[in-house]
């Protein structure tokens, strides 16, 4: 997979601001994926004695679920942990995983915000951007935003909204009585499709199938190589 290298990552995490402020109008926030064929997930697991991050990405076929390819990529934490700022700690480990795949997914699921960001620009949008292809952003928890709580029973949802009132994602419950996802554009996917193909790829669990992969490879990995 082509990576572009839309700007240098060893920058302050004011540099780093302003870099997301910029990359806000590049996010394309309209698009379908009306027969995707495979579909991706990535995540990364920290080893903060070490000051490693492993950086997993599982291709999918779709709508099977199968995995059809994996890649690991490990390296040195760079950037600290700030809220908000979340794509310079994990992004350059995951590009680079991408870099690496030999398959070409037709959706990426991201472990994290997309336009459900405070300067709107989460780390969807960032790796949508960089990787230019439909990207959905999951997240276990809010970042920003006000809803209202989704029904009980899968498939339910909410909107979630800014200060001002716009729609920045959807609260969505992917299992019966369980917590929801936070699902928000990354880049050239509109919300509808994000929330249809996030339901597509439950299997069952809470996270959709491509980043629940994603994480137990990450972690699993995590744990091998410290042993």
């Amino acid at each position: 997979m082509k990576i572009h290298r839309v700007h240098p990552w060893n920058v302050t995490p004011q540099e780093a601001v302003r870099i997301q402020e910029q990359l806000r109008s590049a996010v394309i926030p309209h698009g379908r994926v009306t027969r995707p064929r495979l579909v991706a997930g990535a995540d990364a697991a920290f080893d903060l004695e070490r000051n490693h991050i492993y950086a997993a990405v599982v291709v999918l076929s779709f709508p099977g679920l199968e995995i059809v390819e994996t890649v690991i990529h490990r390296e040195r934490l760079r950037f600290p942990y700030i809220p908000g700022l979340l794509s310079f700690r994990e992004a350059p480990a995951l590009l680079h995983a991408f870099g690496q795949l030999r398959h070409d997914p037709d959706v990426i699921f991201i472990d994290g915000h997309g336009l459900s960001h405070p300067r709107a620009a989460g780390i969807a949008c960032h790796v949508g951007i960089c990787v230019d292809r439909p990207v959905i952003g999951c997240a276990k928890s809010k970042l920003v935003g006000e809803f209202r709580e989704p029904g009980l029973s899968r498939g339910s949802l909410s909107s979630l909204y800014d200060a001002d009132g716009h729609v920045i994602g959807a609260v969505v419950r992917t299992r019966d009585r369980v917590k929801p996802v936070f699902v928000s554009v990354g880049h050239r996917l509109g919300l509808a499709d994000a929330i249809r193909l996030t339901l597509a790829c439950g299997m069952g669990y809470r996270i959709p199938e491509p980043t629940r992969q994603a994480d137990l490879l990450a972690e699993r990995t995590k744990r091998e190589t410290r042993a």
